[in-house]
């Protein structure tokens, strides 16, 4: 459904779809996004200068939040969905976080060219309209010698390593059925596997690239 959904735009959640990935998010994905959070700020490292951060499509904000835990970082995270955008305010402001969180299109970032030392997008790159046009963005907004970090699902993926992750979650009920659903016949038909990814790259403007296969997802490093 997501391959047909994003031909007639890029996707934004809103209402009551935003609240409930909201809420999963909290109760059974803060070990996840936390090191996620971790990782990133191991990729990002050591600065002279306060680094500029920008997440892409950051949904509830989890990440940037814990992020701005980890370091002194200028944080941006820009999402197509308004309802997010106050989502994400409201929580940075209950963690006492230092996050920026603003309204966009990553189709056409509101962002100067060359803002951003390092950017990273977690579990939406497969939701937007125009990948190529997306990563052309990432490209124009990152400083020579940023990077970028995408986090997706792998489409090669199996059954039983989906089946795992959501055992790992420990829902129960319609939360579980729902997600299990979801996983196996939204996001994971939505998404994009490691050639396909190498084939966008190649046609970004980025210098160079390293995709790896980590479970269920991908982690696609890119230097400018």
């Amino acid at each position: 459904m997501m391959k047909y959904l994003r031909k007639i735009e890029d996707l934004g959640i809103s209402g009551g779809m935003a609240k409930w990935y909201d809420k999963n998010s909290r109760t059974s994905r803060m070990a996840e996004l936390a090191a996620y959070a971790r990782d990133i700020s191991s990729l990002i490292g050591k600065a002279d200068k306060k680094p500029n951060i920008l997440e892409v499509a950051p949904g509830p904000g989890y990440i940037s939040i814990e992020l701005s835990k980890l370091g002194n970082y200028a944080i941006t995270g820009m999402d197509i969905s308004a309802d997010f955008v106050d989502i994400s305010r409201a929580n940075a402001k209950r963690e006492n976080a230092d996050v920026n969180f603003i309204q966009g299109n990553v189709s056409n970032m509101p962002f100067m060219d060359a803002s951003f030392d390092f950017l990273f997008c977690s579990a939406a790159f497969k939701n937007f309209h125009d990948p190529a046009q997306a990563l052309r963005e990432m490209y124009r907004v990152l400083k020579p010698g940023g990077k970028g970090l995408i986090i997706d699902m792998n489409r090669n993926a199996s059954d039983a390593a989906l089946k795992a992750v959501v055992n790992d979650m420990k829902l129960r009920g319609f939360d579980r059925f729902f997600m299990s659903l979801t996983f196996r016949f939204f996001l994971r038909n939505g998404a994009y596997t490691d050639a396909e990814f190498e084939s966008l790259l190649a046609a970004s403007g980025f210098s160079s690239w390293n995709i790896e296969e980590r479970g269920i997802g991908l982690y696609v490093l890119m230097n400018k």
